[in-house]
């Protein structure tokens, strides 16, 4: 082609482009319509709104949906059905946007407005509106649902009828398509049709097929075919099938496998296990009348039940009845002190000792004897701090504290744990003996007779407490021994031969009982009776001097004990009535008669 002729080609394909251009720009405004209307085609939750403003659009969508929001819809599935309107699910569509989303779509500039609005009116649009939803409401509407239809499916399993394995076929369930469900009844119920919709479903489907425990159920039939001989620390004993029956988990809830397991399992291993288990018990140290020796640990022995259970799994599992047999496992476990350690804590000998004598109600013995257990046999390490309250914990009455006379704030009353103080006080003066440094003691609140004078040591858990170091630089065994009226504490470890010298100030009043006299009708007047003598304020104090083996002087401390007041309570008759002054006689009125002298005395009436 030459070029004068290529020329004339691009010429008349440049024409050509312009009136196309020209015609595409003339169709586009002959379209293009009104910028203050909709366009033709277009319809909102299934209304045409096509040609109409979009006020008018908007105030025709109003008006519609005010009709139906409480017009329920039917929706179903299968046989069954419930009726929803929007206003009970907090439905409200947002007409307004919606017709403005379709005002966009039909705009623009005019050559391109019509061409969209060509598409408009040959393909049509349907457009649903923003809804909004009380989550709340459809929540419970698709709860309700749910309980209604939701069949959940059935897994096949097996079951045993006497000793034979039976497969139970599985079956499919329904259940609600809650999502699917949710967006159907909000789109349905902001829609401005009524008419009846169908809910979503799904078919819920098993996961294990009757086929699929073909090989389990023959696993079964060979638990099940003959005794199994079992043997446990050198016992040996046999389970028969009806035995082996009761220990077999089967294939249940989408499981597969068989198992040893189940509450049949688990009860006769519980039952095995007591026969076998028994727990290690600690190196220990008995106290004779030739000396103090280590009793050795004893190990413990307890019952794998997981392994065990897997052993028996394969001997059941055995065809062959002359091999049917296994092993149960049993592990041993260790004392948590062995007599190696227990040797190289070098207790060897009595450090002190000391005893105090009590009475009282049955439940202070009891609680005495109850506190005197917890702290026994403690074992105190070199350069740490014995503490009472740590050793016993809180007295409570889940650990068998009984109530028993007390003091409290001053006050001899009842209360939980009381006797406790005996043995803290026994403790403390066995600790005094040994030369121990005592960082915390409290005296009691009153003054008690039966306590060595200024040695005693009240503790209430957990703020007031007995603690004491050993500086001995060797480990210390803290034993109690409680008698039927005594109880004796005593350390035993590497004696080091401390001497103990102690100065007692004698015990002095520093304030007189103070009274409480109440008045007693049934007395005579002026009478007057003490119930009780009450005790004066005291106070003392205890100088101890700790010596070591060489007479150096390791400690000087002094302990000092004041004791509050005991009123003296007495009861006096009440006083007699105030005597009235008797009247003074008026004097005698004198008549005289012929030969006589009559005297009339003068009566007052009261």
């Amino acid at each position: 082609m030459s070029g004068s002729d290529r020329r004339v080609v691009l010429r008349r394909a440049a024409i050509v482009s312009l009136l196309v251009a020209l015609t595409g720009a003339v169709l586009g405004l002959a379209f293009a319509g009104s910028t203050t209307h909709l366009a033709a085609g277009i319809r909102i939750a299934g209304v045409d709104v096509g040609g109409m403003t979009p006020r008018a659009a908007t105030a025709r969508l109003e008006a519609r949906w005010e009709e139906l929001d409480h017009v329920p819809i039917r929706f179903t599935i299968g046989d069954q059905s419930w009726r929803l309107s929007a206003s009970q699910l907090g439905v409200r569509p947002n007409w307004r946007a919606a017709v403005d989303s379709v005002r966009r779509q039909g705009g623009g500039f005019a050559p391109l407005r019509g061409f969209r609005r060509l598409d408009l009116r040959f393909f049509g649009t349907d457009v649903a509106p923003p809804t909004q939803v009380y989550d709340t409401a459809l929540t419970y509407v698709l709860d309700k649902v749910s309980r209604e239809v939701d069949s959940k499916h059935r897994e096949a399993s097996l079951a045993l009828r006497g000793l034979q394995p039976v497969v139970v076929p599985g079956r499919a369930g329904r259940v609600v398509d809650r999502s699917a469900a949710a967006a159907t009844l909000v789109r349905a119920l902001a829609s401005l049709e009524r008419q009846p919709v169908e809910l979503p479903v799904r078919i819920d489907t098993p996961r294990v097929k009757a086929n699929d425990l073909t090989v389990v159920a023959a696993e079964v039939k060979t638990a099940l075919s003959a005794p199994v001989r079992l043997t446990l620390a050198g016992t040996k004993f046999t389970i028969r099938p009806r035995r082996i029956a009761t220990l077999l988990e089967l294939p249940d809830n989408g499981r597969r496998d068989l198992r040893i397991g189940g509450r049949g399992a688990d009860a006769w291993f519980g039952k095995l296990a007591q026969h076998v288990d028994h727990p290690p018990v600690d190196a220990t140290w008995a106290i004779t009348s030739h000396g103090i020796h280590v009793v050795p640990d004893r190990p413990g022995y307890s019952l794998d039940v997981p392994k065990s259970a897997n052993v028996l799994l394969h001997a059941v599992l055995v065809t062959d009845p002359s091999l049917r047999q296994g092993a149960l496992v049993a592990q041993t476990t260790h004392a948590e002190r062995t007599t190696r350690e227990a040797q190289a804590l070098q207790i060897r000998g009595l450090v002190s000792s000391y005893e105090t004598f009590y009475g009282g109600d049955p439940n202070r013995v009891h609680n005495v004897q109850l506190v005197a257990h917890l702290v026994d046999g403690h074992v105190i390490a070199p350069g740490t701090t014995f503490s009472f309250n740590d050793a016993t914990g809180a007295r409570t009455a889940d650990k068998g504290f009984r109530v028993a006379p007390v003091i409290i704030n001053g006050e001899l009353k009842t209360g939980l744990g009381g006797g406790v103080c005996q043995v803290s006080t026994t403790v403390f003066n066995a600790a005094y003996e040994a030369g121990l440094p005592i960082t915390s003691r409290t005296n009691h609140a009153l003054y008690i007779s039966h306590y060595p004078q200024g040695r005693d040591a009240t503790v209430n858990y957990p703020d007031t407490d007995l603690k004491f170091v050993n500086d001995t630089g060797h480990w210390l065994l803290l034993r109690t021994w409680v008698g039927s009226s005594s109880l004796t504490v005593a350390l035993y470890g590497t004696p080091l031969h401390r001497r103990v010298v102690s100065d007692t100030r004698p015990l002095v009043e520093t304030a007189a009982a103070p009274v409480t006299q109440t008045v007693d009708p049934s007395l005579a007047a002026g009478a007057r009776v003490v119930d009780d003598s009450g005790e004066p304020a005291r106070s003392t104090s205890v100088r101890r001097r700790v010596f070591d083996a060489r007479g150096k002087l390791l400690y000087d401390t002094v302990f000092y004990s004041s004791y509050r007041a005991e009123p003296e309570v007495v009861r006096v008759g009440p006083k007699p009535p105030p005597v009235k002054p008797k009247p003074k006689p008026k004097p005698a009125t004198t008549t005289t008669t012929t030969g006589k002298t009559q005297t009339t005395p003068t009566t007052t009436q009261p």
